[in-house]
């Protein structure tokens, strides 16, 4: 078993969220069929694990992501490393509140 299948199990992962077949591997492009032998313990592919990984673990929502995204995250890294940590902080601390809320 690969290191990445350790940390997780896709069919573990989508009954933690509560969704069907369908749902789960719809998000990410590939067909229920499909899902379902991954699921088996086919092969997946390191495209649809990283996939998998942005959407369902990562909870990443693919429609709002652009390049220049990713452009604006690299110039802050590499010009701006003590901005980029101070905005990390912010959002994480954004989050906690959130989570608290929700409690």
């Amino acid at each position: 078993m690969k290191i990445f299948e350790k940390l997780f199990n896709p069919r573990e992962v989508r009954r933690k969220l509560g969704m069907n077949q369908q749902e789960f591997w719809t998000k990410i492009g590939v067909t229920q069929s499909g899902g379902s032998r991954y699921e088996s313990g086919r092969n997946m592919p390191k495209p649809v694990r990283e996939l998998l990984r942005l959407v369902h673990v990562e909870q990443v929502d693919l429609s709002r992501v652009r390049r220049e995204d990713f452009e604006i995250i690299d110039y802050l890294k590499e010009n701006h490393p003590d901005l980029y940590k101070s905005l990390q902080k912010a959002v994480k601390a954004q989050e906690g509140e959130s989570k608290d809320e929700a409690a």
